[in-house]
């Protein structure tokens, strides 16, 4: 009979909830994996409710995982760029210096939440920067781009573990092009802006990089490794990373919209991206 382990993260993890979830999974150990992550030993799936509420009420991310997985199982790890791999929306920190942050922020969220239609939403959102000097690319760039915490921590794991890695974004390739090189992913795919006279036309050019772009990378990486799904751990955050995620057999939704987190295999919510190394150990 397969065993599954129980595992508790967040940085508000306190002894008393690791045991108290303990007993509602009716697990045998508890198991420190890091800081603020445990691992609770032979704990029973059927039990997911009442920890999940648990967990909710203490803010904790949680998650039952077969004894023995690790990152090593995987061959591929695919990873969506905005809010997830980075802690912004670039479109919405661009549109800050034509002084439409606001506007253009609203149509984000109700895209990412699945509200409208994505490439409808995209050529909304990139027609208001027409006009922008193309420099203020690189300042978006330089002043106002972060990792979000425990990003280098998991792609250094996963290329130690000998997994192809992948940056796909309904972004841009100005900042993909730029993290594929910082972090050495295998391959970053986004959409293009176009430039014309050292402004931004307001529109995208060559191949839309939407939901469906973003897993037919996934599945031609996948194919070209040839390996199956079950290989692929895909992470991302809303309504459009859904179709990449069914191109995986193990998703993650990081910091993700509700209608991400009811379909995807693990949910993420307090912890960093290193939370996926507490869930599958390097």
């Amino acid at each position: 009979m397969t065993a599954f382990h129980l595992v508790v993260q967040g940085p508000g993890a306190a002894t008393p909830d690791v045991e108290a979830l303990r007993a509602l999974a009716g697990g045998r150990a508890v198991e420190r994996v890091a800081g603020g992550a445990w691992r609770i030993t032979h704990a029973d799936p059927a039990a997911a409710a009442p920890v999940a509420r648990h967990c909710e009420a203490a803010a904790l991310d949680w998650g039952f995982v077969e004894d023995g997985r690790r990152l090593a199982d995987f061959r591929l790890l695919a990873l969506d760029m905005d809010s997830t791999l980075i802690t912004m929306e670039c479109i919405d920190e661009i549109a800050d210096f034509a002084g439409r942050k606001a506007e253009v922020a609203a149509v984000t969220a109700a895209a990412m939440r699945g509200e409208i239609d994505w490439p409808e939403s995209l050529a909304r959102r990139v027609a208001a920067l027409a006009g922008l000097e193309a420099s203020v690319l690189e300042r978006v760039y330089r002043e106002r781009l972060r990792l979000t915490p425990g990003a280098r921590a998991l792609l250094d794991a996963a290329k130690g573990a000998g997994l192809a890695t992948l940056l796909v974004s309904g972004g841009f390739t100005f900042f993909t092009d730029r993290l594929r090189e910082r972090l050495g992913f295998t391959e970053a795919h986004a959409n293009e802006l176009v430039v014309e006279g050292g402004r931004l036309a307001g529109r995208v050019t060559g191949p839309l990089v939407d939901a469906a772009g973003k897993a037919a990378h996934v599945a031609r990486m996948r194919q070209s490794l040839g390996v199956g799904r079950e290989r692929v751990l895909v992470i991302g955050d809303g309504a459009n990373d859904l179709a990449m995620m069914a191109e995986a057999g193990t998703s993650i939704a990081f910091r993700a919209k509700p209608v991400v987190r009811g379909r995807a295999t693990y949910a993420l919510t307090h912890a960093g991206l290193d939370g996926v190394l507490a869930l599958f150990p390097p």
